[in-house]
């Protein structure tokens, strides 16, 4: 699949490039960003995939994020999708709220009219989009790791626990830990999937872990959670996912921060570790 690299920007000791190419499966065109560290100049890197929330794109990581410089050092390389389809023909929430349509494809693949055509995102990221890496950059596709924030924390949990074989480390700012039990998810997985809410269950993480639905024991799930959060308790369900965690024996590593938020102030302050955390399962 041919790609149009339409930014470059030198960093560190790597370059942030955006590329947009055509999408077979979300059916219009798509843009990426990746950190391509200068080790890539010698021989195949490891993979990170980022997954960013609410009203984000592929841009927004890595501007606001602060992890070049350690990923530079490591020698990681860091792709960041969009968060939905874009384009005047792609449809949108009818009154344009930010929690739903363009910037919220919640990483599912959608079935209901009229997103089904273009909202198909769990595809792209699992599918069309290592596709692309694979063939346009050195990265170690066996050395591949997921991690996002809030909608795309949700995003990483629920793909990279059922996907083991593409996904060697997992974790998740903030995630939206049970969508079928909050005003986000609920709006979200019924607009794209229909009222069936046992099709919802195959995009929640605290329901995949319950029902035994990942397919192998995975390395530890780090997870950072900011406690003055306005999320916390209404839409993120944090301590019902540890909760499910504990009673299926799922050992996972959650840390809670006192006086920090959602956003990417908190992000920035605890970016390090999550790139040492994927740093310890992908540079080996």
């Amino acid at each position: 699949m041919s790609i149009e690299r339409i930014k470059n920007d030198k960093v560190f000791d790597g370059s942030v490039e955006v590329y947009r190419h055509p999408s077979k499966v979300n059916n219009c065109d798509m843009q990426f960003s990746v950190f391509r560290p200068q080790q890539e100049q010698y021989s195949s890197v490891p993979l990170l995939t980022w997954l960013s929330g609410l009203t984000c794109n592929e841009d927004t990581f890595m501007f606001k994020a602060g992890a070049l410089k350690l990923a530079s050092e490591l020698g990681i390389m860091i792709v960041t999708p969009d968060t939905s389809p874009r384009g005047d023909n792609i449809p949108d929430d009818k009154d344009g709220a930010y929690d739903f349509g363009l910037g919220a494809g919640f990483y599912v693949n959608a079935t209901q009219a009229p997103w089904q055509n273009n909202y198909n995102m769990y595809d792209y990221i699992t599918k069309e989009l290592p596709n692309i890496i694979s063939s346009n950059f050195d990265a170690d596709l066996s050395r591949h790791g997921i991690f996002g924030h809030s909608m795309g924390g949700h995003g990483a949990l629920t793909i990279g626990l059922k996907n083991p074989d593409l996904y060697r480390s997992i974790s998740a700012f903030a995630p939206i830990c049970n969508p079928i039990n909050c005003p986000w998810g609920k709006k979200a997985l019924r607009n794209y999937l229909g009222d069936d809410q046992s099709k919802w269950n195959e995009y929640d993480a605290t329901e995949i872990i319950a029902a035994g639905n990942y397919k192998s024991a995975q390395n530890i799930i780090r997870i950072d959670q900011g406690l003055d959060d306005e999320f916390y308790g209404r839409e993120l369900c944090t301590d019902k996912f540890e909760q499910v965690c504990k009673d299926n024996e799922l050992v996972i590593d959650i840390h809670r921060h006192p006086g920090h938020g959602h956003g990417y102030y908190f992000i920035s302050t605890f970016i390090e570790d999550h790139l040492r955390h994927h740093a310890k399962l992908l540079c080996n």
